[in-house]
């Protein structure tokens, strides 16, 4: 053997572990846990992906975003969330209360990241807002506070009413905590109003149909995952029975509902895929501060206002940051 090919042998045989170590560079799997299918999910998930872009990272290329349903069940979160921890992905990113407490018990050292209108601290899922400590950050709204001003809202769409009705989801563990605050609202202003309770699609039709022997004049919508799955159903029930209804999503009155007050799903989930992009980075949970979204939206749809033959004060009208005619 010439020594000029010894030597370019040798010099090949000592590159091998680099290029066997770039072949074998694991692409971080990001998984996403939602309660929607992926088609409703889908503007969120795009609000996700661009988080994450933002970050540096783009899936297909030096990411990759897995979007795993519960198909509206929220008693498939534990197993859903278990799965993924045998799989062990990189990071978990999920929306709603009933999904992170499924998660934080399946796993304390997958990093979590959430979005949702709960008390972070008050539900144990962190330590602090400004220091979670553990495996689990993300973005809070103030949730229960924005109930009280739904009702607000819609009082003030129909001021000669009196009697109103709450809609929430029972398997939602801040569903007690968003009824004692809104039935402190309603006294406070002198309302009767009624709990609807249900937790699947069967349980809403049923319900639902009760509000007009309830004589309710307005329906608020709870903010939680499985009522936010299913808007189109709710706003299409509301409207047969001809009952005003305000919700926290903006789909709900794409779809057809009256109101809804809250904040930009969308751009929360952005917010979540930047804090992930900064996990896979190398930052910790527990050093990165939940970060309470503030901003918030009213839209209107005019159309289903005339529909049901309500006139929107003009100073409602006003103050909307959108309106659908």
């Amino acid at each position: 053997m010439r020594r000029r090919e010894f030597i370019t042998l040798v010099g090949a045989a000592a590159a091998w572990p680099l290029v066997s170590r770039a072949q074998q560079a694991k692409i971080p799997v990001v998984a996403f846990l939602g309660i929607q299918s992926a088609t409703a999910f889908a503007e969120r998930l795009n609000g996700f992906k661009k988080g994450l872009s933002e970050a540096g990272y783009v899936d297909g290329r030096n990411v990759t975003v897995e979007y795993i349903s519960a198909e509206g069940r929220t008693d498939q979160f534990p197993k859903l969330a278990a799965d993924l921890v045998l799989r062990q992905v990189d990071a978990i990113a999920l929306a709603g209360l009933p999904a992170v407490l499924a998660a934080k018990a399946a796993t304390t050292r997958i990093p979590i990241i959430f979005t949702g209108g709960f008390d972070p601290v008050a539900f144990k899922v962190v330590a602090s807002l400004n220091r979670p400590g553990g495996n689990i950050t993300g973005i809070t709204e103030l949730g229960v506070v924005l109930a009280q001003k739904r009702l607000e809202l819609m009082h003030e769409l129909i001021p000669a009413a009196t009697t109103f009705a709450l809609l929430v989801n029972p398997a939602n563990p801040n569903a007690e905590t968003t009824i004692a605050e809104v039935q402190a609202a309603a006294r406070m202003r002198g309302l009767q109003l009624h709990i609807l309770r249900a937790s699947t699609e069967q349980e809403l039709d049923i319900v639902l149909a009760t509000l007009v022997q309830l004589r309710a004049k307005g329906l608020v919508i709870a903010a939680e995952p499985f009522l936010g799955s299913r808007t189109e159903q709710i706003a299409k029930l509301a409207n047969r029975y001809a009952v005003p209804t305000i919700s926290q999503f903006r789909i709900f009155v794409a779809n057809g509902g009256l109101m809804s007050y809250g904040g930009d799903i969308v751009d929360q989930h952005r917010r979540v895929g930047i804090y992930t992009g900064r996990i896979l980075k190398g930052e910790k949970p527990a050093d990165l501060p939940v970060e309470q979204a503030t901003k918030v939206e009213l839209i209107i749809n005019l159309r289903t206002a005339k529909a049901l033959g309500v006139a929107v004060p003009s100073a409602l009208l006003a103050r909307a940051d959108e309106v659908i005619e």
